[in-house]
């Protein structure tokens, strides 16, 4: 199975526009697209729908990411993974490295995981 990403609602939609652009194979979706759920879901309820629909959340939220897995995997559910963007890296670096894990990943490598970029 492919790798499968949801963009976060605070994260800048140039992301979502240029992955689909760089990479039109790979399934993007974001934060109030049409089958995502709405802007300003509450995180649970944004967890339960990007584990349902395999995908990895993209997201620039350091701060409460540790505390919601660790809520949501003591609640006997499963993530895909996590990736927190990198505020130190240009756009163009974080989007690479997006670029790269979507390339090179095997399933379920992220599972219940949170990987700050880059990566490599």
């Amino acid at each position: 199975m492919a790798l499968k990403y949801l963009i976060d609602e605070n994260v800048d939609p140039i992301y979502t526009i240029q992955l689909r652009r760089l990479k039109p194979d790979l399934f993007v979706v974001a934060v109030g697209d049409l089958t995502t759920p709405q802007k300003g879901t509450l995180d649970p309820e944004i967890w339960v729908w990007y584990e349902e629909n395999d995908c990895i959340l993209v997201t620039n939220n350091r701060k409460s990411m540790p505390v919601h897995l660790a809520d949501h995997v003591a609640q006997k559910h499963h993530v895909p993974g996590i990736f927190i963007l990198n505020p130190k890296l240009s756009f163009g670096e974080n989007l690479e490295q997006l670029l790269l894990i979507a390339e090179g990943s095997f399933d379920n490598e992220y599972q219940d995981r949170i990987e700050f970029l880059p990566l490599f």
